[in-house]
């Protein structure tokens, strides 16, 4: 089965702002090159996405239905509905996840 792989807006813009401070603060190339990984790791979503693991932060209070990815530092924290996997959040693992985690995915 393939699915079908969607940003939010928010994961969008998540990665415009990894990439533009990349090219702004090292180098046009390696941030690039970050891009074409991330990218990468959201197209091997489309044949199994069940292979992601639950984030550490919110496993811990037994809520399963997002998961995550890794292209390390980075993280893609997606939920999967029926045929189509929606990136909520794409971001540096090095952040406060447990605050970045409860206000993308948890305020209404």
């Amino acid at each position: 089965m393939s699915y079908k792989v969607l940003l939010t807006n928010d994961a969008a813009q998540d990665l415009d702002g990894i990439y533009e401070y990349i090219y702004l603060n090292d180098s046009p190339g390696k941030a690039e090159y970050v891009f074409m990984q991330i990218e990468k790791a959201i197209d091997n979503l489309t044949t199994f996405p069940e292979r992601g693991s639950y984030p550490n932060e919110i496993r811990s209070l037994g809520i399963k239905q997002y998961r995550e990815v890794y292209f390390r530092p980075y993280r893609l924290i997606y939920q999967i509905q029926e045929e189509t996997v929606y990136i909520m959040l794409i971001t540096d693992g090095r952040r406060d996840m447990q605050t970045l985690l409860s206000k993308r995915l948890f305020e209404v």
